[in-house]
C-alpha cells in the first residue's frame, strides 16, 4: 500500500500541480499528485503542446504555397495528409505526457489515479470511478484542478458539428468553411490553423475588435493580416443562434443592430474558460470563489489556512507558464524560502496564430487611463535585414516607457517568431529596467531581435534604422 501521510498534496497534474510537486520534492518534502485524467493536463494533452505542433504544419503549408518567392522552380504543391497532421500532433503530446511521468517518478513523488476532494482538514479522498482509492493526509493541499471550455447557452458545444477546441484538434475530415465564435488566443489560433490549411473562416467577436486584451494598435495591425489572409472579421457582433443540419451549420449573426446569416461546415466554440471548482469540497470551507476562479493573494493562498490554489483554477491570464510560476512560488512560500510574490503583470502573453503575437505589462490605453505620463516608441519589421530575409516583414514592436523614470511598462509584438523574443522584455521588466539599460544592451545582427532594440531606440527619438 502506497504511503498516505504527506507534507504536500497537489490535486490536479498540469503545468501548475506537477512543477509545484517537483520543485516541493527538491526543497525535501514528501510530495504526491492526485490527477484524474492525464498527467500534464489540458496544456501538454489538448492545448498549448498539440497546437502548436498543428500550428507548425500550416505554417510549412503556408510556405510550400510560396516556395517561388524563395528561388525554387516547384511543381504542383503537395497536398496534406489530415489523419496524420492530427497523429503526428497527438504523439508530441503523449511523448510529453511520459515525459512528465517519469520526472515525476525521478523527484519520488507519488502519483494517484483518481479524483481528489476535500474532506476536512488537512484530509484529500481520492476515488476512481466512484470507487475509494485512498484518504491522503498533509498540512498543505494545492488545488490545481484548471479550467474548461464556457458553454454558452444555444451554442453548446456537440462534438460534431460545434467543435470544443478538443474536437477542433482532432478533426475528422478538413471543413470547408468554418466559424469560430471568439477572438481571443484558442480562436484565433484555430482560425489561423484552418486558414493555412484552406479553409474559409470567419471569425465573430463581441468586443469592437479581436484579440481585445492586445494592445488596440497590434489587434489592429493583426487583423489587417488576417484579413489579406482571406480570413472574414466581424467585430461588434454577437451569435445569436445556430441552426444545425446533417452536415452544416446556420448561424445567426447580429452586428449594428442588424442581423444575417452564414452558413458554415463547422463551428468552433471558443468564448473562455471556467475553473473546474466544482466537486472540491470547498463548502464548509473558507475558500471563496468569484466568476468560476478561487480567490488567492500573491502567495497563492486561499482564505482557508493550508489550502492553495494555482494555475487556471485561479484566474487569469490562463497560461501554463504562470500556472507553473503560481506553483513554484507557493510551494517556497510554503518552504519558508520568502520568494518574490506573484507579479501577474510581469507574465507575457503569446498567440501562435500567422503573425504571431506577444505581449507584457502595460496596454497603452491601461497606461492612459492610470494617468501615465508616457513614452512610446515604435519599429516595424520591415526596417529589419533578417525580417525582410526571411520573407517575413509585415511586422510591429510596440515599447512603452513611464516618461518620468524610464521604467519599461509594457512592450507589444506581431509578426514572425515574436513569441521567442518576448521573454526579452519580460527580463527587463523582472530585472526592474530602464530605457537607459535597454539601450546600452547590445543585439545580434542580423536578427529578427534588433526590432526590439529600435522599438526602445525610437521611444526617445533615437531609432536608427527607421
Amino acid at each position: 500500500m502506497p504511503d498516505t501521510s504527506f507534507d504536500l498534496i497537489v490535486l490536479g497534474g498540469g503545468p501548475g500541480g506537477y512543477v509545484a510537486a517537483i520543485r516541493a520534492a527538491q526543497l525535501g518534502m514528501k510530495a504526491a499528485v492526485v490527477e484524474r485524467e492525464h498527467l500534464g493536463g489540458i496544456c501538454l494533452n489538448w492545448g498549448c503542446i498539440p497546437t502548436k505542433a498543428l500550428l507548425r504544419t500550416s505554417e510549412i503549408n503556408h510556405l510550400l504555397h510560396h516556395l517561388p518567392e524563395f528561388g525554387f522552380a516547384a511543381g504542383p504543391v503537395p497536398g496534406f495528409d489530415l489523419a496524420a497532421v492530427v497523429k503526428r500532433s497527438r504523439g508530441v503530446a503523449k511523448q510529453l505526457s511520459s515525459g512528465v511521468a517519469h520526472l515525476l517518478r525521478k523527484n519520488k513523488v507519488t502519483v494517484f489515479d483518481g479524483e481528489g476532494k476535500l474532506a476536512g482538514k488537512h484530509t484529500l479522498t481520492v476515488t476512481k470511478a466512484g470507487k475509494p482509492v485512498a484518504t491522503l493526509t498533509a498540512p498543505h493541499i494545492i488545488l490545481a484542478t484548471g479550467a474548461r471550455a464556457r458553454q454558452l447557452p444555444g451554442l453548446e458545444a456537440d462534438g460534431k458539428l460545434v467543435w470544443s477546441y478538443k474536437e477542433a484538434m482532432v478533426p475528422q475530415a478538413m471543413p470547408k468553411s468554418l466559424l469560430v465564435i471568439g477572438s481571443g488566443a484558442i480562436g484565433i489560433e484555430f482560425a489561423s490553423f484552418y486558414r493555412n490549411l484552406g479553409a474559409e473562416v470567419t471569425v465573430v467577436e463581441v468586443m469592437d475588435r479581436i484579440l481585445p486584451v492586445e494592445d488596440a494598435e497590434i489587434s489592429a495591425f493583426a487583423a489587417k493580416q488576417f484579413t489579406v489572409q482571406g480570413m472574414t472579421l466581424l467585430t461588434g457582433a454577437t451569435v445569436t443562434a445556430l441552426t444545425k443540419a446533417e452536415n452544416s451549420v446556420t448561424a445567426r449573426i447580429e452586428a449594428g443592430g442588424k442581423s444575417h446569416e452564414i452558413t458554415v461546415e463547422r463551428v468552433i466554440s471558443a468564448v473562455g474558460i471556467v475553473g473546474n471548482t466544482e466537486n472540491l469540497g470547498l463548502e464548509g470551507t473558507r475558500i471563496r470563489v468569484e466568476k468560476t476562479h478561487v480567490v488567492i493573494d500573491a502567495f497563492c493562498r486561499t482564505d482557508e489556512p493550508g489550502i492553495y490554489a494555482i494555475g487556471d483554477l485561479a484566474g487569469p491570464p490562463w497560461l501554463a507558464h504562470k500556472a507553473s510560476h503560481e506553483g513554484v512560488v507557493c510551494v517556497e512560500a510554503i518552504a519558508g524560502l520568502h520568494p518574490h510574490p506573484v507579479d501577474w503583470s510581469h507574465v507575457p502573453g503569446c498567440t501562435y496564430c500567422r503573425p504571431q503575437i506577444a505581449s507584457i505589462g502595460y496596454t497603452e490605453a491601461r497606461a492612459r487611463s492610470e494617468g501615465r505620463d508616457i513614452k512610446i516608441g515604435r519599429f516595424p519589421f520591415i526596417g529589419n535585414g533578417k525580417a525582410i530575409a526571411m520573407g517575413e516583414p509585415e511586422g510591429l514592436v510596440k515599447t512603452i516607457f513611464d516618461a518620468k523614470t524610464g521604467e519599461l511598462l509594457g512592450a507589444h509584438m506581431v509578426g514572425a517568431e515574436v513569441t521567442e523574443m518576448i521573454q526579452g522584455y519580460a527580463i527587463a521588466r523582472t530585472l526592474e529596467s530602464t530605457e537607459a539599460e535597454l539601450m546600452a544592451t547590445i543585439f545580434p545582427h542580423p536578427t529578427i531581435s534588433e526590432t526590439m532594440h529600435e522599438a526602445v531606440l525610437e521611444a526617445y527619438d533615437r531609432a536608427i534604422h527607421i
